[in-house]
């Protein structure tokens, strides 16, 4: 049998150093593919409007400023999570403040806050636990179009600052322009 025509030809005998450079031609093309995407992949967005995608960061909790007198202290910010409630394509970020204290709890507030632009300091645009009701906040979370939070509170004058003896799970749902609250039933009791 007579070999084909350029079979003896150096080219036509594969060596390990043409799989390694095939191999290496492939990754290359396959990590150009990852990077580059058609627009609407790239921004996140499935076909479900122009803010389907990922929203912008939410504010930043620490440059806001709050409705807190904290008598010469600074507030601190010691929760916060961040969804776009309304849908604006700029997320929302849900703060929870409080008075900074050498000991015991001070009651804590929580806040929403929006920015208009980036750069621009955010600004109060709900306030969902007053720090005047004398509550803290224990769990929080923060998930698509929802607010979920313990709040912990006190019987009477004389239970310590420290060890809340009442809680109550609440959530806030944003619809229709607005946060609607919902409370579980109070532990202990009946519905």
């Amino acid at each position: 049998m007579q070999p084909l025509p350029g079979a003896d030809l150096p080219h036509t005998h594969p060596r390990a150093v043409h799989w390694v450079a095939t191999a290496a031609a492939m990754a290359g093309v396959i990590a150009l593919a990852a990077l580059i995407q058609p627009p609407s992949v790239a921004a996140g967005n499935d076909g479900k409007g122009a803010h389907a995608g990922r929203p912008a960061p939410g504010p930043d909790p620490d440059s806001a400023t709050y409705p807190l007198d904290c008598a010469g202290t600074e507030p601190e910010v010691y929760k916060h999570g961040s969804a776009d409630f309304d849908a604006d394509g700029r997320a929302e970020t849900v703060a929870v403040v409080r008075c900074r204290s050498a000991a015991g709890t001070p009651p804590s507030g929580m806040y929403v806050l929006s920015s208009t632009k980036p750069g621009v300091s955010p600004h109060v645009t709900a306030t969902l636990v007053d720090p005047a009701e004398g509550m803290s906040v224990g769990e929080f979370a923060v998930r698509e179009n929802e607010i979920s939070a313990t709040l912990l509170g006190y019987s009477s004058p004389d239970v310590p600052r420290s060890k809340p003896d009442k809680q109550r799970k609440v959530t806030w749902k944003w619809d229709d322009g607005r946060f609607g609250l919902t409370a579980e039933p109070v532990p202990g009791t009946q519905v």
